[in-house]
């Protein structure tokens, strides 16, 4: 499959994880893959976490209004970040109310009516999305959504609004994100995992809650920072011929316990993805470990163009 057609299975990809196995990362990454297949991609953070704007090499931290991050009038990344509240402002504006949303702000009521309701805040932030979506404002959106655990509830949230809700704008909000996130053809979620049992577990888990709870389209599993086995690691460190055997034994036992480690870990992850597998039947996409303390261009790039590889893999079904 090539990127074009992955990226148009759907507008809206929501990348969803447990903290710490590369959300935002990968996020970055389908985003810049896009680009660079052509294609017009619209990041949305979520939580103001820095890693966005930083991996495209910006400098200042992404706010409500759109910044460009990558390209220009044709194909690129623009990025932007929503919250509840500037997403209830902007509501009460396009329905005439600009005045009254300038009064909250003033007073902070904003905080309370933002609260009021169960659910009302991530139904405001989708429901800003669902507008995106259909404008439409990219060929691609990409959502970095909140860890697993809130993402769930994130997802969730429009049909319990629906269900409090009986009537008035607020029911026909939820109801219309609902529509979008039931229709795989313009929303799907992407999850994000690492390979190793607790995220692989909390991802089984989430993955089928998303699906019957929130009745969403369910996309490949990233396995992030998936090692495969360099070569020559099969067998024990030569001792033959060779500038190997010149080392003293204390060196060869130090590479001998290097290789045996990594073996270990290998067969570690292997055992992990295969579980995921057999738990939950979706291709994979597995991408490499970045050995670096921050990702920024250079280091996105080698992301975007691994993540590239492994989406041409689907069609051929190398990566299921």
């Amino acid at each position: 499959m090539d990127v074009a057609a992955f990226c148009a299975e759907s507008r809206v990809v929501i990348v969803a994880g447990k903290g710490g196995v590369g959300k935002t990362t990968v996020a970055a990454a389908l985003a810049r893959m896009a680009a660079e297949a052509g294609l017009t991609a619209l990041l949305i953070e979520l939580e103001g976490k820095p890693g966005l704007h930083r991996a495209f090499g910006g400098q200042d931290p992404l706010d409500y209004q759109e910044s460009q991050l990558l390209g220009g009038d044709g194909a690129g990344v623009r990025a932007r970040r929503i919250t509840p509240d500037d997403a209830l402002l902007e509501y009460l504006a396009d329905h005439g109310l600009r005045r009254i949303s300038k009064r909250l702000v003033s007073t902070g009521v904003i905080d309370v009516v933002s609260t009021a309701i169960p659910g009302i805040r991530d139904v405001l932030v989708l429901g800003k999305v669902k507008q995106l979506e259909r404008l439409p404002a990219a060929d691609l959106i990409v959502v970095d959504a909140p860890a697993t655990g809130h993402a769930v509830t994130f997802l969730t949230s429009a049909s319990g609004l629906l269900d409090a809700a009986r009537s008035g704008p607020l029911r026909v909000q939820a109801a219309d994100v609902l529509e979008m996130l039931g229709d795989p053809a313009r929303c799907r979620v992407l999850l994000v995992t690492l390979p190793e049992e607790m995220p692989v577990s909390e991802t089984i888990e989430a993955a089928y809650q998303l699906e019957d709870r929130a009745g969403v389209q369910l996309g490949p599993v990233v396995v992030n920072c998936f090692e495969p086995l360099p070569e020559g690691l099969n067998g024990p460190v030569p001792r033959g011929n060779g500038s190997v055997a010149a080392l003293d034994p204390a060196a060869l036992a130090a590479l001998e316990s290097a290789r045996q480690f990594s073996v270990h870990r290998h067969g570690l992850q292997t055992e992990q993805v295969a579980r995921l597998g057999r738990e939950l039947p979706l291709p994979q996409l597995r991408l490499p470990t970045i050995w670096t303390s921050a990702v920024g261009p250079a280091e996105l790039g080698l992301l975007s163009s691994a993540l590239e590889r492994e989406v041409g893999r689907l069609s051929s079904g190398l990566s299921s």
